[in-house]
């Protein structure tokens, strides 16, 4: 379509040509003229402005922008100078100028009567000038000088209508439209055929003639027009009787349809949104597109609610399972969030309705579910339906905003308000008895979401406190120290990796673990004291490693196997912290081994308040030890005794460590007495008896009993030798034989060859009866009896050991477990073993229920007596005091070696006010008596 041949304005770039104007101009050029006097108005312009240029050799004179907007693209030829009189003549409003060099201000007025032409404006179009007669000083002389020119009433008027060419293109756009709407080809229409870019260029000249506002407005109110009668219109037919999930489906396909058609508007009204909408305070064509259908039919109060519904329901489908959606679920919710997101009501419409529903759903769920699963169930499922939400936000790029709500709301309803019901004991203590470390790590993972792991700890400690009290006051106490550490390496590993070492929790842990280790129960097993069997046992435990190393050490406590109790790879503690070992492969020498469980064993050690009974028992069993060399490794030895003293204090090990001296000291003694015995006599190791002797300090070691026996005149002779060696080295001290602790090693001959016997000095002073006998000579208890001079335990014991053990060097008479009066004893011609030495079971070294009830009841009188040092310490600093507060300020003195009751403390008290330490006053006061 040509453009038309509108008036010149002002802004010359107004006006532009197609390409297809300008074919039809160069078609036509030959045909259309001007009229007569504008053509002549123009050349006459062209002569005088010419008239002012020297003139050009080789060709005609540049033209001015006019003539060169309209000139001919097809040049003609050379035509004839213009008369005079064809050329314009203006009214004369002022008398002419005669003279350029004489008129006034050197100023031409052109509206005068028109001057002739100069030769100069004769040679346009290489016209040849024709020569006048010019009256003198009548024109303009060029070589006067500039002149200055007024141009005046050269208004141009025109017919040009541009409210016609609007309609015009309007009219085109319209029918457009209609095919655009219509899911046709904006450039087929019923009409003729329109190009879209004769629609740009159409849309293009009518914003360039300033018509870009109303065209604007006709646009808005087609395309509104459009989406209220075949959008809504149909949607809202629909409304009452679909479903909301089928009313979402048509609303997201006429959203697709939407913005497919506004691609196309927005390609033929483009100029018009570059040129005229982003410099206004209108909408964008891109900003329209949301905008009609947001206001028209999303925020429509017949369709907002189902619109927003049906996306809801398709979440609310797939939590509940009850049936999927007739269309892909998933894809129509990718949809319908796309959709939220361009029309910009997610915020404002989708994400509240959608944390509502929410909201509805998982208070109802999780109410249902805490009363019909158990808590572990219940943890599970919470932790999946948790997981799933969050993927759901990330798969189909819901808001932060929304993600952050919709989980903050998830873990209001299933942890905050079921806190009480997770934390209930029952609950713990089932996975705790059922050893299911990954549910109790699920719950606590599950209540620390919200920092409430902490409140597991009531249920926590109480689980402890009863189980450890259970194995504390068991009857059976034998395998007590293995339990223990077996619940310690449980909790360890459960603080560890369920807990996450939370600090509350393992407060919790040292505080119950102290509780039950310090409960005491006056019984046969602590012979009617207040003495803790912890530390009883504990000690023994020790003895048993330091005896027998690594090989002592039950299965489910070593490090190289898992616990068959926890069923978990082992947590080793060190520096007093639990850490879990990640090598399933792991190799320890035997060395370590031990050190690892002497650690284990002093963490619980430090739970023990009555450290008095562990020290009494320790100090027997190291006594043992080192007298009869049972110790398995000498560093061990030393490693215990500084752990003890780093623990509780050198006061505390002073009398271990001069337990080890007089080992030393001994050892040095004997040497120096069997150098003395080789310079004096010459001593023969092989005819007389190898004597070792310890001399031991008797304020260090435990007190032992004096046992009457009657000793061998080889053995008496070597004593005597020995004690006078050492009283002329040290004169005024007394030396005081245990044979009891003595043991000794003594060839024998059987039937079956030759053996040496590793015996007890009781067991070898029975076996000395034997020398000289006959295979079926038979010695009777009597005879036993009389002449080993021991008491009658001791005999039984002895040859009990000798004749019924495993190893029986000597026949009983008749066959029997328990020594009678009447039995008789043979030597054993048939006793044979695969080793040359051999170690006999010595009975009378274990210890008997008379040492442990000795022990129990000189530890409990120990404990009053410091009770009552430390009344009189407490009496002699305040001079008086109140009853309830001494006996809290007498249990915090004497904590560290053993807590009486209340009971037994009065009892102290009582005890002190009859020796006159203290008195009575009134108001239940108690004063000191200097």
């Amino acid at each position: 379509m040509p453009p038309p041949a509108g008036p010149q304005s002002a802004r010359p770039k107004a006006l532009s040509t197609t390409p297809t104007d300008r074919k039809r101009k160069r078609n036509t050029s030959t045909t259309n003229h001007q009229s007569p006097s504008s053509e002549h108005q123009q050349q006459t312009l062209q002569s005088l402005f010419a008239g002012q240029q020297k003139p050009h050799v080789n060709g005609p004179t540049p033209s001015s922008p006019s003539s060169k907007r309209l000139r001919n693209p097809h040049p003609a030829a050379p035509s004839t100078p213009l008369a005079t009189s064809e050329m314009y003549t203006f009214s004369s409003r002022s008398p002419p100028v005669a003279n350029g060099a004489n008129g006034s201000n050197g100023v031409i007025d052109l509206t005068s009567a028109s001057p002739l032409p100069s030769p100069q404006s004769r040679r346009i179009n290489g016209a040849t000038p024709i020569k006048r007669n010019t009256p003198a000083g009548v024109g303009i002389n060029p070589h006067t000088g500039a002149k200055k020119l007024v141009v005046k009433n050269l208004k141009t008027h025109t017919s040009w209508d541009g409210k016609a060419y609007l309609e015009k293109i309007w009219g085109q756009l319209d029918e457009a439209l209609t095919v655009i709407f219509k899911d046709g080809d904006a450039g087929q229409q019923q009409r003729g055929f329109f190009s879209k870019e004769d629609l740009y260029r159409g849309v293009e000249n009518v914003c360039r003639q300033g018509g870009a506002s109303t065209l604007f407005s006709r646009l808005e109110g087609r395309c509104r027009t459009h989406v209220e009668r075949d959008m809504f219109e149909p949607l809202a037919g629909k409304a009452g009787t679909d479903q909301p999930v089928d009313l979402l489906v048509r609303v997201l396909a006429h959203w697709t349809r939407w913005k497919e058609q506004m691609v196309t508007i927005r390609a033929v009204f483009f100029f018009l949104d570059r040129s005229y909408l982003l410099s206004s305070s209108k909408p964008t064509l891109a900003e329209l597109t949301p905008l009609l259908f947001r206001d028209v039919i999303v925020n429509s109060a017949l369709l907002k609610e189902a619109i927003i519904g049906g996306a809801c329901k398709l979440v609310d489908a797939d939590r509940r399972k009850t049936g999927a959606p007739s269309v892909d679920g998933e894809l129509l919710f990718k949809q319908a969030v796309d959709m939220f997101h361009e029309l910009s009501v997610y915020t404002a419409s989708f994400e509240p309705a959608f944390l509502t529903m929410t909201q509805s759903w998982i208070a109802k769920a999780s109410d249902e579910m805490i009363v019909e699963k158990s808590v572990a169930e219940y943890v599970a499922w919470a932790g999946q339906v948790i997981e799933k939400e969050m993927k759901r936000c990330d798969a189909f790029a819901l808001d932060n905003s929304t993600r952050r709500d919709l989980l903050a709301l998830l873990e209001d309803h299933l942890v905050v308000r079921k806190t009480t019901d997770l934390v209930e004991f029952e609950a713990l203590a089932t996975m705790l008895d059922n050893n299911a470390t990954a549910d109790v790590t699920a719950l606590y993972a599950l209540l620390n979401r919200r920092r409430l792991g902490h409140q597991l700890r009531p249920s926590f400690d109480k689980w402890v406190d009863e189980t450890g009290t259970g194995i504390v006051l068991a009857k059976d106490s034998d395998d007590m120290i293995i339990h223990l550490l077996s619940l310690k390496r449980r909790l360890d590993f459960v603080w560890v990796n369920s807990f996450q070492k939370d600090e509350s929790l393992a407060h919790g842990l040292r505080e119950s673990f102290a509780l039950f280790m310090n409960k005491t129960k006056k019984g046969e097993s602590t012979w009617g004291t207040d003495n803790t069997k912890v530390g009883e046992m504990i000690a023994k435990y020790v003895d048993q490693l330091l005896r027998g190393g690594a090989k002592a050490i039950p299965d489910v406590l070593t490090v190289r196997r898992a616990s068959s109790i926890t069923g978990q790879r082992p947590v080793i503690v060190s520096n007093g912290k639990p850490v879990e070992e990640d090598n399933e492969d792991i190799e320890v020498d035997e060395d370590e081994e031990v050190n690892i469980q002497l650690d284990q064993v002093l963490d619980l050690f430090r739970f023990v308040q009555g450290k008095a009974v562990f020290e009494a028992f320790y100090k027997k069993d190291l006594a043992r030890r080192l007298l009869m060399g049972r110790s398995a490794s000498a560093d061990a030895e030393r490693s215990m005794l500084t752990r003890l003293k780093t623990e509780c204090g050198g006061q505390f090990t002073q009398n271990l460590e001069q337990m080890f001296k007089d080992v030393e000291l001994a050892r040095e003694e004997m040497q120096s007495y069997k150098q003395r015995l080789e310079d004096r006599i010459g001593w023969d190791k092989g005819k007389n008896v190898d004597l070792s002797v310890n001399i031991l300090s008797a304020a260090a070691w435990p007190t032992y009993p004096d046992i009457p026996v009657n000793v061998p005149a080889s053995i008496s002779k070597a004593i005597n030798d020995f004690e006078l060696h050492y009283k002329s080295k040290h004169s005024g001290r007394k030396l005081d034989w245990k044979h009891a602790l003595a043991h000794c090693q003594m060839r024998a001959t059987f039937g079956k060859g030759s053996k040496e016997l590793v015996v007890s000095s009781f067991q070898a002073i029975v076996l000395l009866l034997f020398n000289g006998r006959g295979e079926d000579e038979h010695v009777d208890y009597a005879h036993i009896l009389n002449e080993t001079g021991l008491p009658e335990p001791e005999v039984k014991r002895t040859l009990q050991s000798l004749a019924c053990a495993k190893l029986r060097p000597l026949t009983k008479h008749p066959k029997g477990k328990d020594i009678n009066a009447t039995d008789t004893f043979t030597i054993n011609t048939a006793f044979e073993h695969p080793k040359y030495r051999v170690k006999i079971n010595q009975v009378q070294l274990k210890e008997t229920k008379e040492e442990n009830k000795e022990t129990h009841i000189r530890v409990a009188e120990d404990r009053n007596f410091e009770c009552q040092a430390a009344i009189v310490r407490i009496l002699k600093s305040r001079k008086t005091i109140a009853h309830a507060e001494l006996v809290a300020e007498v249990i915090k003195a004497t904590m560290s070696r053993g807590v009486l009751g209340v009971g037994d403390i009065k009892k102290n008290i009582d005890r002190l006010i009859e020796k006159d330490y203290m008195e009575r006053e009134e108001g239940n006061m108690y004063s000191y008596i200097a």
